[in-house]
């Protein structure tokens, strides 16, 4: 049997501890995308390395996504965009000869 190492994989579990999610606070039983209800409330879930706890509440996708990604709504963010991503050396399958 080739199996991982306890520690490595307590290292990979630990590095999940903090992470947030969105749920949507809406009638129904099935998961639903993000974008179906963009002004339905939100609640924000924090995982504690065991379960999903209750960690804060949003009114707006767009607030849930200013708590969930505060990198991405910074002033220096929005400045540097996408551009400027050159393409590393070599020869990539996707790249013609």
């Amino acid at each position: 049997m080739d199996e991982e190492p306890l520690s490595e994989w307590a290292e990979r579990r630990d590095a999940k501890i903090g992470r947030l999610r969105a749920v949507p606070i809406v009638s129904g039983d099935s998961p639903r995308g993000s974008h179906v209800s963009p002004d339905a409330p939100r609640a924000i879930e924090r995982w504690n390395g065991h379960a999903w706890e209750p960690y804060g509440f949003a009114a707006s996708l767009a607030e849930t996504k200013r708590i969930l990604f505060p990198e991405a709504h910074t002033p220096a963010a929005g400045s540097a965009g996408l551009a400027g991503q050159p393409l590393a050396p070599g020869r990539g399958r996707h790249r013609k000869p």
